[in-house]
């Protein structure tokens, strides 16, 4: 009994921090647009909310373009190290994008020493994270949390046109049923994120920010190098289920300033 009531305060003291660190993205997009040239466009979501400054007076945002010039090889960095384990999940219309969220612990991904929970995962289309000036059909987002709520680390995945996404394929009948329903939510049930499949041991990694306000910085960047495959009809279903002008809900690319891009590439061991 004294195990289960221990097992039972860890999970809802879990719970109780993912709330905390959601609230780190504007859950709905009322407020900011991606429509370059407007009022709310991305060029003044520094000036719309006084939490809101990072957007434009910050040093370390995202997304960048991953240029070769600026990408050093480490590899000392190490594979990621994921934990992760099904768990349940409901699906969420932001108006913006399309989330998926975790309300159960579905496990950790360890970085720097640091465990980080996946809370929940999104969609941009086309890509908001460009390798060497190339962009990308679609860019899907995994943000990851310490328990504390205060560390945040996204894994991206950049994704081209070419044979269907596995879990989105999965996801579809619950998109259709939330499209254009601004804080629709749907249950999926369980939701399994060790099928999100990596496919390379290769990464860039980086420090950069949330790419909507309140565009927290201090975010831990890894973008996996594999380029995977997106039919054009589920780019098409994410885009028409977000509000008008979200159809591109792709943030402009940020300066990088004096950042440098570290890739891990495992070490080759000469026999």
């Amino acid at each position: 009994m004294k195990t289960i009531v221990i097992s039972t305060f860890l999970t809802i003291s879990l719970l109780l921090s993912i709330p905390l660190a959601s609230s780190q993205e504007v859950e709905d997009e009322l407020e900011f647009s991606y429509e370059s040239g407007a009022e709310n466009g991305p060029e003044h979501w520094g000036e719309i909310n006084l939490n809101w400054t990072k957007c434009g007076t910050g040093h370390q945002q995202s997304p960048i373009d991953l240029l070769n010039e600026r990408v050093q090889v480490n590899p000392y960095m190490g594979r990621l190290r994921r934990s992760y384990r099904p768990a349940n999940a409901i699906m969420k219309n932001r108006g913006h994008d399309i989330e998926l969220k975790w309300y159960e612990d579905a496990g950790s991904i360890q970085i720097d020493g640091d465990h980080y929970h996946p809370t929940q995962l999104h969609w941009h289309a086309p890509s908001e994270h460009t390798i060497n000036g190339r962009r990308f059909a679609m860019e899907m987002h995994m943000v990851h949390l310490t328990p504390d709520g205060k560390k945040i680390a996204v894994i991206g995945f950049l994704y081209k046109y070419g044979r269907p996404d596995p879990l989105l394929d999965e996801l579809e009948p619950y998109i259709k049923e939330i499209a254009n329903k601004n804080n629709e939510e749907e249950s999926v049930g369980i939701v399994d994120p060790r099928k999100i499949k990596l496919g390379s041991r290769k990464y860039y990694r980086y420090m950069g920010s949330l790419t909507v306000p309140p565009c927290t910085e201090g975010v831990v960047w890894t973008i996996v190098k594999k380029i995977r495959t997106v039919s054009r009809d589920q780019v098409h279903l994410l885009k028409d289920a977000v509000h008008e002008d979200a159809h591109d809900n792709c943030r402009p690319l940020q300066s990088i300033y004096d950042r440098m891009i570290n890739m891990y590439r495992p070490m080759k061991i000469n026999k």
